[in-house]
């Protein structure tokens, strides 16, 4: 028996790591073409600052600009990588995340995290996805900003900006931001605690518990707390994308030295409005992109669980008795504690489909 349970264990354990992964990677593409056009508004500004003598909204007259200049490929600049960044993102950040989640938790009593621990571990797999995935979010950032620099020889695909960027820059161009990227963790060191509490709250109010909670209030917490932790953050996003975007112009030296470079200059000339250029059309772009995300997300692992991956039926079988044998109290107890950790794991991998990609 004792093999068989174990055997069952790695299945189910298989199972999730499928269902959560194809599910986060879906709903996260889903979300990311849905606001790509928002997207490359929020890293122009990010990059070039806010346009002078602008009169009326800037996210319409940024798109009038886009579409008579770019056309309709304009809007859709980087979302190659983009997508493409979101399945090793979704991999690296869950496998971490629970792996980190397992060394901090007390096997004791198999009690939920704490918020410190919760910081850590969603900081280590913020780093560890950071590192991972940087020269994809290089090469999405000079895809959606070339556009406004008409002296650089433009690349002609994300095959293309990534041989040119290894080749004239090398691992130094494709990790050019890395810094205040690895700075971005405090991103889901402050979304995750905060999103595990909002959650509770509204648990509380609607009488249930936190893993039946509907998908309107998810999407509703992932909301809050990822806007409260983009608010926070949001000046190491443009130090980080200016920094990655410079160096594709030939024969032209860069603008900032370093990260420090880049904070003063940008102080010293735009202030500190300066470091939330964008800012508004992030959080216009974060909301629905959150309650796309976490909407989908629901669905899709709902379907995969029922109709793709089902449980074989034998496997909730309770294990037949011979009468002999009577189930101690104390196992009883480890069965229920085993099944709230369970559940509490499934409903913390959900709440990670608000950060693809994380910080971006």
């Amino acid at each position: 028996m004792g093999v068989e349970a174990a055997h069952h264990s790695d299945h189910q354990a298989g199972r999730d790591v499928i269902c959560h992964a194809v599910a986060g990677a879906s709903a996260g593409s889903m979300a990311a073409t849905f606001v790509c056009p928002l997207d490359v508004i929020k890293t122009r500004l990010q990059v070039h600052g806010m346009p002078t003598g602008q009169r009326g909204s800037i996210i319409v007259t940024s798109l009038q600009n886009i579409l008579k200049t770019e056309g309709v490929r304009g809007m859709y600049r980087g979302l190659s990588p983009t997508i493409l960044a979101l399945l090793p993102n979704w991999a690296v950040y869950f496998t971490v995340y629970e792996q980190l989640k397992g060394l901090l938790q007390t096997h004791e009593d198999g009690g939920e995290l704490s918020i410190g621990e919760n910081m850590i571990a969603a900081a280590g797999a913020g780093a560890a996805t950071a590192i991972s995935t940087n020269p994809l979010w290089v090469v999405k950032t000079r895809l959606q900003t070339q556009g406004m620099r008409p002296g650089v020889v433009p690349y002609k695909s994300m095959r293309s900006a990534f041989t040119r960027i290894a080749t004239e820059e090398g691992v130094r161009g494709l990790y050019s931001g890395i810094i205040p990227s690895l700075a971005g963790i405090s991103h889901v060191a402050i979304q995750f605690p905060a999103y595990e509490k909002i959650k509770s709250f509204m648990a509380k109010e609607d009488n249930t518990t936190v893993d039946k909670l509907k998908p309107g209030r998810v999407a509703i917490a992932s909301s809050i707390s990822k806007i409260l932790a983009s608010v926070i953050t949001y000046p190491h996003e443009v130090i980080r994308s200016r920094l990655q975007e410079q160096g594709q112009a030939r024969h032209i030296q860069p603008k900032y030295a370093g990260v420090i470079d880049c904070i003063k200059k940008v102080f010293r000339k735009e202030g500190f409005p300066g470091f939330y250029n964008g800012c508004a059309t992030n959080l216009i772009r974060t909301t629905p992109s959150a309650v796309i995300t976490f909407t989908s997300y629901e669905m899709i692992d709902r379907f995969l669980r029922r109709v793709v991956l089902p449980e074989k039926e034998h496997s909730r079988d309770p294990p037949k008795s011979d009468g002999h044998d009577k189930p101690q109290q104390g196992d009883r107890g480890n069965v229920g504690d085993d099944d709230k950790t369970s559940l509490r794991q499934l409903q913390t991998q959900s709440s990670k489909g608000g950060t693809i990609p994380v910080g971006n």
